[in-house]
This record gives structure tokens, C-alpha cells and sequence, in this order.
């Protein structure tokens, strides 16, 4: 681990304390993601209401650069060259460094025909089905880890070996039981577990991003 990202990690706990009960799922968490990105895997991301804007919100800090500037690799630059010479600069200037990752969420026409015609809660299974491969990672938020359609998603990446993250509230509910690992906001109320998600994964996005990624900041 380089000490950027520990760096990152220490600074959560400075900044909320309460989450030091966090530290080794988070830890945990950050170790897949990392393996999965290390073996060309990708993240998959899901939650309901306030946890489906946290979905988009994690690809964002993933497919694009977050903390630090992410220059395109040389070679996929001059890739780029030798098909659009006139355009290469532009292009290749405006492309930043990716890790690959997709909200499940977001794909309306899909969700809606499959709620509408064959099992609202297997919406995200169906997805983690169709998109995930063995060495992926899954990262499913509840605030209470027990949405019926977060747990289907869930339970067929374990079925074909993706990995499987929680975040959830102090409870834990069904998902502590079932996820590889799983991150218990210490709180009870739906806003307040959600306040403290905001921070944890943050921490996450940053600490991938710099084990990939040059440590030159915006």
C-alpha cells in the first residue's frame, strides 16, 4: 500500500472517529476493490432512494479523476495518434485515467420493463448476471441490509464468484451475514447511516485512485 492511501485512511478516523469501529471492513473492502482492479475486474454498484444517488455518486469518483489527475497511459495515447493525427491532442487531453465501474441504478428503461415484467426485486440480479464476471466486485448499500433487491444482486454474485461488499447501518441486518465483507455505519437512523457512507466511501474511491493513479493533485 503506498503511504498516500494510508494517509487517506488515516485522515477518516481523524475526521470521524466514530467509524474507528469500521476500520477493519474497510480495510477488508479496499483490498477488493484493489484486487479486483489489479486482475482488469470492475466494480458494480447498487442501493435504493438515498443509496441509488450514492451509487452514481461512487461511479463518478471512480470513472473519472477524483483527487488526483489521471493522465491516460502513452501508449493508448499514441494509439489514438495514428488513427486521428490531427485530432490526437485534443482527444487524448480530455480522456482521463479510468476505473472501470457501473451503477445499477441508472439503466431506467431496462429497470422498469423487468420491474414491470418479471420480478421487481431481482432488477439488480438480473444486472449482476448479465455484467459480472468471477474477480469483480459488487458493492450493494442498504441502510437497513435488508432490501429485498440489494440481497437478490448479492446473492447471485456470490453464486459466480464476484465479491461482495456491504455498507450498511449499525444492525447489519441480512446482508452481515451473506457479504465477503460488510461496513456498519454506526447508526440507527436511515439519514444518519447515510451521512456517515458519504465519507467511508470517499475514503474508498480516493485510496483506489491513488494506488492507481500518479499522486499529482488538481
Amino acid at each position: 500500500m503506498k503511504q498516500n492511501t494510508e494517509n487517506i485512511i488515516d485522515n477518516l478516523f481523524m475526521h470521524y472517529p466514530q467509524l474507528e469501529s469500521c476500520r477493519d471492513n474497510i480495510m477488508e473492502a479496499f483490498l477488493l476493490i484493489n484486487k479486483a482492479y489489479s486482475g482488469g475486474g470492475k466494480v458494480l454498484v447498487c442501493g435504493n432512494g438515498g443509496s441509488a444517488a450514492d451509487s452514481e455518486h461512487i461511479i463518478g469518483e471512480l470513472m473519472k479523476g477524483f483527487m488526483l489527475k489521471r493522465k491516460i497511459k502513452l501508449e493508448d495515447s499514441d494509439r489514438i495518434k495514428i488513427m486521428f493525427p490531427k485530432e490526437w491532442k485534443y482527444l487524448s487531453e480530455n480522456l482521463q485515467g479510468s476505473l472501470p465501474a457501473i451503477s445499477l441504478v441508472s439503466q431506467s428503461a431496462f429497470a422498469f420493463a423487468y420491474i414491470n415484467d418479471v420480478a421487481p426485486d431481482m432488477v439488480f440480479a438480473q444486472q449482476v448476471y448479465g455484467y459480472a464476471k468471477a474477480g469483480d466486485v459488487l458493492l450493494g448499500l442498504s441502510t437497513s441490509g435488508n432490501s429485498k433487491n440489494v440481497i437478490n444482486a448479492i446473492k447471485i454474485a456470490k453464486a459466480f464468484k464476484v465479491k461482495t461488499i456491504g455498507m450498511t447501518g449499525e444492525s447489519g441486518g441480512i446482508m452481515k451475514n451473506i457479504c465477503d465483507t460488510t461496513i456498519l455505519a454506526p447508526a440507527i437512523e436511515t439519514y444518519r447511516i447515510q451521512e456517515f457512507h458519504l465519507p467511508i466511501y470517499h475514503a474508498l474511491c480516493s485510496m483506489i485512485e491513488s494506488e492507481f493513479f500518479e499522486s499529482r493533485a488538481f
